[in-house]
């Protein structure tokens, strides 16, 4: 399964991270809608990600009190139009996330703006591993400190997780 070394922070101001986005010529790779359908799960998370006409089903596994945040995650893509009628019949869903994501791309690091329905503006970093996680793990740090991101706000939770603390 791929490796991605995560962050994730509540933005106060997304359009001053854009402009440093954009200031260190991070590649715009597109807008998505996404709709993220998280169904019950024993260990770790599943979920189906409905975005721009695709359908992804996900399955990720993270430790959120480790000291960084490593996920290890598979991906599955789906060719037919109605694989959330489908997998009703099989999964029982446990909420619905709705979001608009702005991706960039900066020296393998996913620079993910998120504007979450009900939740606010975040941004995302997702750096994979490719050539071992100290090589990860510097790549990470130097879009982290790039992008003047403080690490103590730091969010060690998914949407899905915060939606259901606030029980939207």
């Amino acid at each position: 399964m791929p490796i991605n070394l995560e962050l994730k922070v509540r933005l106060r101001n997304p359009d001053e991270v854009l402009n440093k986005i954009k200031d260190i010529n991070a590649e715009f790779k597109g807008e998505l809608n996404q709709t993220d359908v998280y169904y019950k799960k024993q260990n770790g998370i599943l979920k189906l990600r409905l975005e721009n006409g695709t359908q992804t089903l996900i399955k990720y596994v993270r430790n959120e009190k480790s000291g960084e945040r490593w996920s290890d995650y598979n991906l599955i893509s789906l060719e037919k139009n109605d694989a959330r009628e489908y997998l009703k019949d099989i999964l029982e869903e446990e909420i619905v996330v709705e979001k608009q994501r702005l991706l960039y791309l900066y020296d393998n690091t996913r620079i993910h703006l998120d504007t979450v329905n009900r939740l606010g503006s975040f941004l995302e970093l997702e750096t994979l591993v490719i050539n071992g996680k100290d090589d990860a793990g510097r790549r990470f740090e130097n879009v982290v400190e790039l992008l003047s991101l403080d690490k103590e706000n730091e969010l060690r939770k998914s949407y899905r997780d915060l939606m259901m603390e606030q029980g939207i």
